[in-house]
Protein backbone atom coordinates (compact mmCIF):
# COMPACT_ATOMS: atom_id res chain seq x y z
CA UNK A 1 0.00 0.00 0.00
CA UNK A 2 1.33 3.50 -0.83
CA UNK A 3 2.65 5.52 2.11
CA UNK A 4 -0.10 8.16 2.30
CA UNK A 5 -3.12 5.79 2.23
CA UNK A 6 -1.34 3.48 4.67
CA UNK A 7 -0.68 6.38 7.06
CA UNK A 8 -4.27 7.63 6.91
CA UNK A 9 -5.71 4.14 7.38
CA UNK A 10 -3.37 3.33 10.27
CA UNK A 11 -4.17 6.67 11.93
CA UNK A 12 -7.93 6.06 11.60
CA UNK A 13 -7.63 2.54 13.03
CA UNK A 14 -5.39 3.54 15.95
CA UNK A 15 -7.39 6.61 16.93
CA UNK A 16 -10.72 4.85 16.35
CA UNK A 17 -9.85 1.94 18.64
CA UNK A 18 -8.47 4.17 21.40
CA UNK A 19 -11.47 6.52 21.35
CA UNK A 20 -13.96 3.64 21.16
CA UNK A 21 -12.45 1.90 24.20
CA UNK A 22 -12.29 5.18 26.15
CA UNK A 23 -15.93 6.01 25.47
CA UNK A 24 -16.95 2.38 26.04
CA UNK A 25 -15.55 2.70 29.56
CA UNK A 26 -17.83 5.69 30.20
CA UNK A 27 -20.77 3.87 28.61
CA UNK A 28 -20.43 0.65 30.60
CA UNK A 29 -19.91 2.53 33.87
CA UNK A 30 -22.99 4.67 33.16
CA UNK A 31 -25.08 1.57 32.51
CA UNK A 32 -23.74 0.02 35.73
CA UNK A 33 -24.68 3.11 37.78
CA UNK A 34 -28.15 3.35 36.26
CA UNK A 35 -27.57 6.33 33.98
CA UNK A 36 -29.33 6.29 30.61
CA UNK A 37 -26.98 6.89 27.68
CA UNK A 38 -28.64 8.83 24.89
CA UNK A 39 -25.86 8.66 22.29
CA UNK A 40 -22.50 6.95 21.71
CA UNK A 41 -20.52 8.57 18.90
CA UNK A 42 -17.16 7.81 17.33
CA UNK A 43 -16.11 10.87 15.38
CA UNK A 44 -17.74 14.27 15.14
CA UNK A 45 -19.90 16.01 12.57
CA UNK A 46 -22.87 14.63 10.69
CA UNK A 47 -23.24 10.86 11.23
CA UNK A 48 -22.50 8.66 8.23
CA UNK A 49 -23.88 5.63 10.08
CA UNK A 50 -26.34 5.49 12.94
CA UNK A 51 -28.57 2.99 14.70
CA UNK A 52 -30.51 2.63 17.95
CA UNK A 53 -30.25 -0.35 20.31
CA UNK A 54 -32.93 -1.86 22.54
CA UNK A 55 -31.81 0.33 25.48
CA UNK A 56 -32.59 3.51 23.56
CA UNK A 57 -28.98 4.50 22.89
CA UNK A 58 -28.19 5.88 19.45
CA UNK A 59 -24.84 4.66 18.09
CA UNK A 60 -23.20 7.03 15.61
CA UNK A 61 -20.15 7.12 13.34
CA UNK A 62 -19.22 10.72 12.50
CA UNK A 63 -17.36 11.71 9.36
CA UNK A 64 -14.61 13.59 11.28
CA UNK A 65 -12.53 10.81 12.95
CA UNK A 66 -10.82 12.96 15.59
CA UNK A 67 -12.50 11.85 18.80
CA UNK A 68 -15.83 10.76 20.16
CA UNK A 69 -18.26 11.23 23.00
CA UNK A 70 -20.96 9.62 25.13
CA UNK A 71 -24.04 11.77 25.76
CA UNK A 72 -25.62 10.85 29.07
CA UNK A 73 -29.19 11.56 30.00
CA UNK A 74 -29.51 14.62 32.21
CA UNK A 75 -25.91 15.77 32.07
CA UNK A 76 -27.17 19.32 32.60
CA UNK A 77 -28.05 20.42 36.10
CA UNK A 78 -31.65 21.59 36.71
CA UNK A 79 -30.37 25.18 36.90
CA UNK A 80 -28.83 24.95 33.41
CA UNK A 81 -31.63 23.09 31.64
CA UNK A 82 -34.73 24.86 30.23
CA UNK A 83 -38.18 23.64 31.36
CA UNK A 84 -38.84 21.73 28.10
CA UNK A 85 -35.64 19.70 28.65
CA UNK A 86 -36.38 19.00 32.31
CA UNK A 87 -39.80 17.70 31.30
CA UNK A 88 -38.15 14.88 29.30
CA UNK A 89 -35.92 13.64 32.11
CA UNK A 90 -36.50 10.08 33.29
CA UNK A 91 -36.57 9.94 37.11
CA UNK A 92 -33.63 8.04 38.57
CA UNK A 93 -31.78 7.77 35.23
CA UNK A 94 -30.19 11.23 34.95
CA UNK A 95 -26.47 11.75 35.36
CA UNK A 96 -26.79 14.82 37.56
CA UNK A 97 -29.19 12.99 39.87
CA UNK A 98 -26.64 10.34 40.83
CA UNK A 99 -24.38 10.55 43.87
CA UNK A 100 -20.99 12.19 43.55
CA UNK A 101 -19.39 8.76 43.89
CA UNK A 102 -21.40 7.32 40.97
CA UNK A 103 -20.61 10.33 38.79
CA UNK A 104 -16.91 9.98 39.61
CA UNK A 105 -17.00 6.28 38.66
CA UNK A 106 -18.58 7.07 35.29
CA UNK A 107 -16.02 9.79 34.54
CA UNK A 108 -12.98 7.79 35.70
CA UNK A 109 -14.03 4.69 33.74
CA UNK A 110 -12.84 6.18 30.42
CA UNK A 111 -9.15 6.57 31.37
CA UNK A 112 -9.25 3.28 33.28
CA UNK A 113 -10.47 1.54 30.12
CA UNK A 114 -7.45 2.92 28.24
CA UNK A 115 -5.05 1.52 30.83
CA UNK A 116 -6.81 -1.85 30.71
CA UNK A 117 -6.59 -1.85 26.90
CA UNK A 118 -2.83 -1.24 27.10
CA UNK A 119 -2.43 -4.14 29.52
CA UNK A 120 -4.41 -6.47 27.23
CA UNK A 121 -2.51 -5.42 24.09
CA UNK A 122 0.89 -5.82 25.75
CA UNK A 123 -0.12 -9.20 27.15
CA UNK A 124 -1.33 -10.32 23.72
CA UNK A 125 1.96 -9.28 22.14
CA UNK A 126 3.99 -11.09 24.79
CA UNK A 127 1.99 -14.30 24.20
CA UNK A 128 2.21 -14.19 20.40
CA UNK A 129 5.23 -12.21 19.18
CA UNK A 130 7.05 -12.53 22.51
CA UNK A 131 8.46 -10.09 25.04
CA UNK A 132 11.65 -8.34 23.90
CA UNK A 133 14.56 -9.36 26.11
CA UNK A 134 17.71 -7.31 25.70
CA UNK A 135 20.94 -7.03 27.64
CA UNK A 136 23.48 -4.28 28.11
CA UNK A 137 26.33 -5.90 26.18
CA UNK A 138 27.96 -3.75 23.50
CA UNK A 139 27.99 -5.20 19.98
CA UNK A 140 29.98 -2.34 18.43
CA UNK A 141 31.76 0.90 19.35
CA UNK A 142 31.92 3.73 16.80
CA UNK A 143 35.44 4.99 16.04
CA UNK A 144 36.33 8.45 17.43
CA UNK A 145 33.11 8.48 19.48
CA UNK A 146 32.72 9.36 23.16
CA UNK A 147 32.64 5.64 23.97
CA UNK A 148 35.84 4.97 22.00
CA UNK A 149 37.66 7.82 23.74
CA UNK A 150 36.62 6.39 27.11
CA UNK A 151 38.07 3.00 26.18
CA UNK A 152 34.84 1.03 25.76
CA UNK A 153 35.13 -2.16 23.71
CA UNK A 154 32.75 -4.55 21.95
CA UNK A 155 31.77 -7.26 24.41
CA UNK A 156 31.72 -4.95 27.44
CA UNK A 157 28.57 -5.36 29.54
CA UNK A 158 27.27 -2.23 31.30
CA UNK A 159 26.17 -3.06 34.83
CA UNK A 160 25.46 0.40 36.26
CA UNK A 161 25.41 4.09 35.33
CA UNK A 162 26.41 6.41 38.19
CA UNK A 163 25.57 3.60 40.65
CA UNK A 164 22.16 3.02 38.99
CA UNK A 165 21.86 -0.61 37.96
CA UNK A 166 20.68 -1.29 34.41
CA UNK A 167 19.49 -4.52 32.82
CA UNK A 168 18.27 -3.35 29.40
CA UNK A 169 19.99 -1.37 26.67
CA UNK A 170 16.98 1.00 26.48
CA UNK A 171 17.72 2.08 30.06
CA UNK A 172 21.26 2.97 29.01
CA UNK A 173 19.95 4.96 26.04
CA UNK A 174 17.44 6.96 28.11
CA UNK A 175 20.00 7.76 30.80
CA UNK A 176 22.66 8.89 28.33
CA UNK A 177 20.31 10.91 26.12
CA UNK A 178 19.33 13.10 29.08
CA UNK A 179 22.96 13.95 29.96
CA UNK A 180 24.75 15.52 26.97
CA UNK A 181 28.20 16.75 27.98
CA UNK A 182 27.90 15.41 31.53
CA UNK A 183 30.40 12.83 32.88
CA UNK A 184 28.86 9.41 33.57
CA UNK A 185 30.55 6.63 35.53
CA UNK A 186 30.02 3.31 33.73
CA UNK A 187 30.47 0.15 35.80
CA UNK A 188 31.38 -2.63 33.36
CA UNK A 189 31.92 -6.36 33.24
CA UNK A 190 34.91 -7.06 30.99
CA UNK A 191 36.82 -10.32 30.40
CA UNK A 192 35.34 -11.91 33.50
CA UNK A 193 36.20 -8.99 35.78
CA UNK A 194 34.62 -5.65 36.63
CA UNK A 195 35.90 -2.13 36.03
CA UNK A 196 34.65 1.46 36.00
CA UNK A 197 35.27 4.09 33.32
CA UNK A 198 34.08 7.66 32.94
CA UNK A 199 32.52 8.76 29.68
CA UNK A 200 31.19 12.14 28.55
CA UNK A 201 28.32 11.78 26.01
CA UNK A 202 28.59 13.96 22.93
CA UNK A 203 25.89 16.62 22.58
CA UNK A 204 23.93 16.17 19.39
CA UNK A 205 20.97 18.14 18.06
CA UNK A 206 17.91 16.10 17.21
CA UNK A 207 14.23 16.64 16.48
CA UNK A 208 13.48 16.78 20.21
CA UNK A 209 16.40 19.05 21.17
CA UNK A 210 19.94 18.31 22.38
CA UNK A 211 20.60 14.69 23.41
CA UNK A 212 23.61 12.78 24.63
CA UNK A 213 25.22 10.15 22.38
CA UNK A 214 27.85 7.53 23.32
CA UNK A 215 28.44 5.95 19.93
CA UNK A 216 27.73 2.33 20.83
CA UNK A 217 25.43 -0.38 19.50
CA UNK A 218 23.65 -2.80 21.77
CA UNK A 219 23.47 -6.52 21.34
CA UNK A 220 20.66 -8.23 19.46
CA UNK A 221 17.25 -8.33 21.10
CA UNK A 222 15.58 -11.73 21.40
CA UNK A 223 11.86 -12.36 21.85
CA UNK A 224 10.57 -14.71 24.53
CA UNK A 225 6.99 -15.98 24.35
CA UNK A 226 5.18 -16.04 27.68
CA UNK A 227 2.35 -18.18 29.01
CA UNK A 228 -0.99 -16.39 29.59
CA UNK A 229 -0.45 -15.75 33.30
CA UNK A 230 3.10 -14.48 32.87
CA UNK A 231 2.00 -12.39 29.87
CA UNK A 232 -0.79 -10.78 31.91
CA UNK A 233 1.62 -9.88 34.70
CA UNK A 234 4.16 -8.57 32.20
CA UNK A 235 1.42 -6.52 30.48
CA UNK A 236 0.55 -4.85 33.79
CA UNK A 237 4.24 -4.19 34.50
CA UNK A 238 4.84 -2.78 31.00
CA UNK A 239 1.83 -0.47 31.31
CA UNK A 240 3.09 0.77 34.68
CA UNK A 241 6.56 1.32 33.22
CA UNK A 242 5.22 3.31 30.25
CA UNK A 243 3.06 5.35 32.63
CA UNK A 244 6.04 6.21 34.82
CA UNK A 245 8.25 7.04 31.83
CA UNK A 246 5.56 9.37 30.45
CA UNK A 247 5.10 11.17 33.77
CA UNK A 248 8.86 11.45 34.23
CA UNK A 249 9.24 12.87 30.73
CA UNK A 250 6.55 15.48 31.37
CA UNK A 251 8.24 16.43 34.63
CA UNK A 252 11.58 16.85 32.85
CA UNK A 253 9.92 19.12 30.27
CA UNK A 254 8.44 21.25 33.04
CA UNK A 255 11.81 21.73 34.77
CA UNK A 256 13.64 22.22 31.46
CA UNK A 257 15.63 18.97 31.30
CA UNK A 258 13.91 17.93 28.08
CA UNK A 259 12.78 19.97 25.12
CA UNK A 260 9.06 20.71 24.73
CA UNK A 261 9.61 20.07 21.02
CA UNK A 262 9.01 16.40 21.83
CA UNK A 263 5.31 17.15 22.34
CA UNK A 264 3.34 15.96 19.37
CA UNK A 265 -0.23 16.20 18.14
CA UNK A 266 -2.47 14.46 15.59
CA UNK A 267 -0.09 14.95 12.66
CA UNK A 268 2.82 13.28 14.47
CA UNK A 269 0.56 10.48 15.68
CA UNK A 270 -0.51 9.91 12.06
CA UNK A 271 3.12 9.85 10.88
CA UNK A 272 4.16 7.39 13.60
CA UNK A 273 1.10 5.23 12.89
CA UNK A 274 2.08 5.00 9.23
CA UNK A 275 5.66 4.08 10.15
CA UNK A 276 4.46 1.44 12.60
CA UNK A 277 2.05 -0.03 10.04
CA UNK A 278 4.94 -0.39 7.57
CA UNK A 279 6.78 -2.53 10.15
CA UNK A 280 3.92 -4.95 10.67
CA UNK A 281 0.95 -5.63 12.91
CA UNK A 282 3.09 -6.16 16.02
CA UNK A 283 4.59 -2.67 15.80
CA UNK A 284 1.15 -1.13 15.21
CA UNK A 285 -0.36 -2.93 18.21
CA UNK A 286 2.58 -1.88 20.39
CA UNK A 287 2.09 1.75 19.32
CA UNK A 288 -1.62 1.49 20.06
CA UNK A 289 -0.85 0.26 23.58
CA UNK A 290 1.61 3.09 24.25
CA UNK A 291 -0.82 5.71 22.93
CA UNK A 292 -3.61 4.21 25.02
CA UNK A 293 -1.54 4.87 28.14
CA UNK A 294 -0.91 8.43 26.97
CA UNK A 295 -4.61 9.01 26.32
CA UNK A 296 -5.54 7.66 29.75
CA UNK A 297 -2.96 9.85 31.46
CA UNK A 298 -3.92 12.96 29.49
CA UNK A 299 -7.55 12.61 30.48
CA UNK A 300 -6.62 12.25 34.16
CA UNK A 301 -4.78 15.58 34.28
CA UNK A 302 -6.66 17.96 36.62
CA UNK A 303 -7.65 20.30 33.81
CA UNK A 304 -11.31 21.37 33.63
CA UNK A 305 -12.98 20.00 30.49
CA UNK A 306 -10.95 16.77 30.79
CA UNK A 307 -12.05 13.81 32.91
CA UNK A 308 -9.45 14.72 35.53
CA UNK A 309 -10.94 18.20 35.85
CA UNK A 310 -14.40 16.76 36.46
CA UNK A 311 -12.95 14.43 39.09
CA UNK A 312 -11.29 17.44 40.74
CA UNK A 313 -14.66 19.20 40.95
CA UNK A 314 -16.30 16.04 42.33
CA UNK A 315 -13.59 15.75 44.99
CA UNK A 316 -14.30 19.34 46.02
CA UNK A 317 -18.02 18.55 46.11
CA UNK A 318 -17.42 15.51 48.32
CA UNK A 319 -15.34 17.57 50.75
CA UNK A 320 -17.71 20.56 50.85
CA UNK A 321 -20.89 18.51 50.86
CA UNK A 322 -22.23 20.52 47.90
CA UNK A 323 -21.03 21.42 44.38
CA UNK A 324 -18.73 24.35 43.72
CA UNK A 325 -20.54 27.56 42.75
CA UNK A 326 -21.55 27.58 39.05
CA UNK A 327 -19.46 30.69 38.36
CA UNK A 328 -16.27 29.01 39.64
CA UNK A 329 -16.96 25.93 37.51
CA UNK A 330 -17.64 28.10 34.47
CA UNK A 331 -14.38 30.01 34.87
CA UNK A 332 -12.55 26.73 35.41
CA UNK A 333 -13.95 25.23 32.21
CA UNK A 334 -13.07 28.36 30.24
CA UNK A 335 -9.49 28.31 31.52
CA UNK A 336 -9.19 24.59 30.86
CA UNK A 337 -10.51 24.98 27.32
CA UNK A 338 -8.08 27.81 26.63
CA UNK A 339 -5.18 25.71 27.97
CA UNK A 340 -6.12 22.74 25.79
CA UNK A 341 -6.36 24.94 22.70
CA UNK A 342 -2.92 26.40 23.47
CA UNK A 343 -1.41 22.92 23.92
CA UNK A 344 -3.05 21.72 20.71
CA UNK A 345 -1.66 24.66 18.72
CA UNK A 346 1.82 24.23 20.24
CA UNK A 347 1.84 20.49 19.52
CA UNK A 348 0.56 21.08 15.98
CA UNK A 349 3.34 23.63 15.46
CA UNK A 350 5.86 20.97 16.55
CA UNK A 351 4.24 18.47 14.19
CA UNK A 352 4.60 20.82 11.23
CA UNK A 353 8.00 22.38 11.95
CA UNK A 354 9.80 19.37 13.45
CA UNK A 355 8.00 16.53 11.69
CA UNK A 356 7.69 15.15 8.20
CA UNK A 357 5.46 18.00 7.02
CA UNK A 358 8.14 20.54 7.93
CA UNK A 359 10.83 18.51 6.21
CA UNK A 360 8.67 18.25 3.08
CA UNK A 361 8.11 22.02 3.00
CA UNK A 362 11.83 22.63 3.56
CA UNK A 363 12.74 20.39 0.62
CA UNK A 364 10.02 21.99 -1.50
CA UNK A 365 11.44 25.49 -1.02
CA UNK A 366 15.08 24.48 -0.81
Amino acid sequence: MPALPRTLLAFAVVLGVLVFVHELGHYLAARWRGVHVEAFSIGFGRPVLRGRDRHGTEWRLGWIPLGGYVKMHGQETPEDAPPEVRATWQPGRTFHGKSVGSRAIVVAAGPIANFLLAMVLFAGLFMTAGRPVSNTSLAAVVEASAAARAGLRPGDEILALDDRKVTRFEQVQRYVQQRPGQPIALHLRRDGGETTVTVVPEAREGGGGTVGVLGVQGGAVRFERLDPFSAAAAGVAQTADITWQTLAGIGEMIVGKRSAKELGGPIRIAEISGEAASLGMGALVNLMAVLSVSLGLLNLFPIPVLDGGHLMFYAAEAIRGRPLPPRIQEYGFRAGFALLIALFLFASRNDIVEGGVGRFVARLFG
